[in-house]
């Protein structure tokens, strides 16, 4: 996967077949998210779902960084502000929610180290992939921020308690091991092989049953939020056992060949 070496803009969608790519593009920058990033952001997501034909998401950025997290710059101005204002970290939470519960599978490509807020956009991702000189870390305790309550629970459910609290309350640097031990990392490599490792996934992803696909993640994420809608899951179920994915997968499964949902 190529790098864009153009002048910094805001979130880029590149489309290859069934995978579709968002890169963060502000590599000057660590690819630290702008105001205005976080509505093109919903926008893409919105876009990538509504396309029948793309099965996967990758999420990555340019340069020698995923994300240095939001703009700083504007929660100052907030902190300093004689009137209340809107959250950042409220329109910022959309953006991470939104991209959980996308129900396309998505895969973040970990091109390099990830601070703040960008910690959780990769976590919201089913699957992260990272390079092996990567490094992460939390800085809401050094900043006085109470992070928004979503992330938190994000933290906790994927992470577990203990780490979250490491993470959080320490604010100290992790390295791509550690990330790799406490669960963050789904997978962690060289970078020379990064491409070959996310491209082995997405492929994966792209060819099973996306319907099947959408609502088992649909409701691994409710039991981890505690929020599961058994009579939904219920439901999927059954139209399942009577749909066409069904019918083709048990088919190509009897002639011995790959399924064409």
């Amino acid at each position: 996967m190529s790098d864009i070496t153009d002048a910094a803009t805001g979130p880029v969608l590149e489309r290859d077949g069934a995978r579709a790519t968002i890169r963060l593009n502000r590599p000057k920058h660590l690819n630290r998210l702008q105001a205005e990033d976080l509505g093109e952001l919903v926008r893409l997501f919105d876009q990538v779902e509504a396309d029948p034909e793309i099965r996967v998401l990758v999420l990555t950025g340019t340069g020698r960084a995923f994300s240095a997290g939001y703009d700083l710059n504007s929660v100052a101005e907030r902190a300093v502000s004689a009137n209340a204002q809107p959250s950042a970290g409220s329109a910022f939470e959309v953006v991470v929610n939104r991209l959980e519960d996308l129900g396309v599978p998505t895969i973040c490509r970990l091109n390099g180290s990830v601070y703040g807020g960008s910690t959780d956009l990769a976590l919201a991702c089913d699957f992260r992939i990272g390079i092996d000189t990567a490094e992460m870390f939390m800085p809401a305790a050094r900043l006085g921020l109470h992070y928004y309550r979503s992330g938190i629970k994000r933290y906790v459910t994927r992470l577990g308690v203990d780490n979250a609290k490491k993470l959080f309350l320490t604010a100290q640097k992790i390295s791509a091991p550690e990330m790799l031990r406490i669960g963050y990392l789904t997978a962690m490599v060289p970078e020379e092989t990064l491409d070959e490792e996310v491209d082995k996934l997405a492929n994966i992803l792209a060819g099973n049953a996306p319907q099947a696909m959408r609502g088992m993640k649909r409701a691994i994420n409710e039991f981890a939020r505690g929020e599961f809608d058994e009579a939904a899951a219920d439901q999927r179920h059954r139209d399942s056992m009577r749909g066409d994915e069904i019918k083709e997968g048990i088919k190509a499964f009897a002639e011995k060949r790959a399924p064409k949902f």
